[in-house]
């Protein structure tokens, strides 16, 4: 083809898509590159993939992809006057302040945009806004203050992934308020919270992102939900709120310096935004009716629970209750069987003791009807005191068997019989006697000791004349076991008022002894029964002469005490004892007849004995308090 023919050809191109750019035979420069641009521009569209594009209608200068709808078309169409007036209105040297999405015409999607709409809303902006085809129209451009500038800006930060979501980060028109906790959310909880997260869902990192749901949702993707946003992983960033930009810098050390201040602010508000987000989350979890719902059925089951494990525990200390109620009552009737049987076997021991009791009984009556019929086997007065003496000793000594065969002896043999069992008793409790004081000795020795030279004096001071044994015997029962250093007071009071003529001193050990021996010994071989013996007889002839009652009555009273035996005063009983020292209270020493009417109360006793008593107990405190007195002043 001729160079003729190529500039008709060009003509023609020209007229048909651009047919002010022809002027007579002339062509216009600035209409040309205007008609070059948009030819490149159409290359792009041809050049997309088959599937975006319209395969019927496909008008020049535009193009249809397949995600293009009806609604998002609506989104995009803006009033041109009002976009006109918005970006003369625009600063270039500003542009950083500037909305991005509303330059483009995309103030209605904003984050929604695809890279397609935003591309095909640059496109058209490029070409009703460019400065060459604004010339062509008679308008005047200013080149280094032209608000196409701005519209450089928005392509060239929305155009690019990173500076787009740079970008998005501090999009003016995105809400960063938390909503309150009032009435009103809480009532109407799914819908606000519900598009607040999912206004804030485009920051995360990962998708896809949970919904919040609704009161149908289940126990699983409520924790599911909750755990994706306690975990939340943002990558919202605020680079583009730099206040000076890392390139200013003159140097390599302010750059570095720059950097330095800038990734500190990021960091900050990237802070804030993370406990921004946990607040959020925070807020929903506590007012969220699902959660409430699901902590009080928890709460249901635990109560369910601890009152089940309850019910159990009562139910088994029930049954331990029982089985313990059990045992006791086997225990009970075991002891009640135990205690009936021990009860009988007691009973059935009381009776034969009862029969034994009436039977020996029985015998020594015999024994005594038959001694007393036979003139107690005697040939005089003073064999017959003996004899019926023995007698006793018998009585005392022998069993029921043994008494029975005595009394078949006696009715045969008589006085053989009698005197052959008394021997032979006597030397049977002499034996005896012997024995247990051997054993009585050995243990003397062991408390007592001694070297070898004190071993004669105790052998000196071993015997015991009557009285001093009679004054033992009184201050045993005078100061009772219990009494502080009772052994050491017991000797103190001997010492004090034994007056027998060998000056001898008596210890705690030799007076314990004694009285284990007086205790232990066999009393009626001692010497002092003997004397006991003679004064009761002294006592039998006396009241012989005064007295129309038998001798026998009289000789075979038995006496209790050595006191009775010796001819001593009746000793008072605990009653009279208490009546006497209530009299005493009673009426006082200035009371007129007081000694008569102290022995109207102790109506046993005469005026001389109550006297006479009150005397002795008066002594008896005298002397118990002199000898407690004398063993606390014993250097210890």
């Amino acid at each position: 083809m001729g160079e003729g023919q190529l500039e008709g050809s060009r003509q023609l191109t020209l007229s048909l898509y651009k047919p002010w750019v022809v002027t007579r035979d002339k062509v216009d420069p600035n209409q040309l590159r205007l008609v070059q641009l948009e030819s490149r521009v159409r290359k792009l569209k041809v050049e997309r993939p088959p599937t975006e594009q319209k395969v019927n209608g496909e008008l020049p200068g535009a193009t249809a992809t397949a995600e293009d709808d009806p609604e998002k078309d609506d989104k995009l169409l803006v009033n041109e006057e009002e976009d006109m007036g918005y970006l003369r209105s625009l600063d270039p040297k500003e542009w950083k302040k500037q909305d991005h999405y509303k330059v483009l015409g995309l103030e209605k999607l904003r984050w929604k945009a695809t890279e397609s709409d935003i591309k095909k809303c640059y496109r058209r902006k490029v070409l009703r806004h460019h400065p060459d085809k604004r010339k062509a129209q008679g308008e005047e451009v200013r080149e280094d203050d032209d608000y196409f500038t701005c519209i450089t800006k928005a392509w060239e930060t929305l155009g690019d992934k990173l500076k787009r979501r740079s970008y998005d980060s501090v999009d003016p028109h995105f809400d960063d308020n938390v909503p309150s906790n009032n009435e009103y959310n809480k009532a109407h909880f799914y819908k606000v919270f519900g598009e607040v997260f999912e206004m804030n869902a485009q920051w995360s990192e990962k998708t896809p992102v949970p919904k919040l749901g609704n009161a149908k949702s289940t126990r699983e993707q409520v924790d599911r939900f909750y755990t994706f946003w306690y975990n939340f992983e943002s990558w919202r960033e605020y680079s583009y709120l730099d206040e000076e930009e890392k390139e200013k810098g003159q140097d390599r050390e302010e750059r570095k310096w720059i950097e330095k201040q800038n990734k500190a602010v990021r960091a900050k508000r990237k802070k804030e935004e993370m406990v921004r987000i946990r607040g959020l989350v925070d807020l929903a979890y506590s007012i969220d009716p699902r959660i409430a719902k699901f902590k009080q059925d928890d709460k249901d089951k635990k109560v369910a629970a601890k009152k089940a494990k309850q019910d159990a525990a009562r139910a088994r200390q029930e049954e331990e209750e029982r089985e313990k109620r059990e045992a006791e009552d086997k225990v009970r009737a075991a002891k009640e069987k135990e205690e009936a049987e021990e009860k009988a076997r007691q009973s059935a021991l009381k009776a034969e003791r009862e029969a034994q009791k009436r039977a020996i009984k029985k015998e020594r009556k015999s024994l005594r009807d038959i001694c007393k019929k036979n003139d107690y086997f005697s040939c005089n007065e003073e064999e017959r005191l003996k004899h019926m003496t023995s007698m006793e000793m018998l009585c005392e000594a022998l069993d029921a068997v043994q008494l029975g065969v005595l009394t078949g002896q006696l009715q045969s043999s008589g006085r053989e019989a009698f005197l052959k069992t008394v021997e032979e008793t006597e030397k049977k409790i002499e034996g005896e006697r012997n024995q247990h004081l051997e054993s009585n000795k050995v243990a003397n020795n062991s408390v007592v000791g001694g070297s070898g030279g004190s071993s004669n004096s105790s052998k000196k001071n071993s015997e015991w004349p009557p009285d001093e044994l009679q004054m033992l015997i009184k201050a045993v029962n005078m100061f009772p076991a219990g009494t502080n250093q009772r052994w050491e007071v017991v000797a103190n009071f001997l010492n004090q008022h034994c007056s027998n003529g060998t000056m001898v001193i008596r210890t705690a050990k030799e007076v314990l002894a004694k009285a284990k021996e007086l205790k232990d010994g066999d009393f009626s071989k001692s010497q002092l029964k003997d004397q006991a013996n003679q004064k009761a007889y002294d006592n039998f002839e006396k009241e012989k002469k005064t007295t129309v009652a038998p001798v026998v009555e009289v000789v075979s009273e038995r006496f209790d005490s050595v006191a009775e035996q010796q001819g001593m005063p009746k000793a008072w009983t605990n009653e009279e004892q208490q009546l006497l020292e209530q009299a005493l209270k009673t009426y006082g020493a200035s009371t007129p007849e007081r000694w008569d009417r102290i022995a109207e109360c102790v109506q046993t006793r005469t005026k001389k004995e109550c006297m006479k008593r009150y005397k002795e107990l008066v002594e008896m405190v005298k002397a118990k308090k002199a000898a407690q007195a004398s063993v606390a002043a014993k250097p210890k």
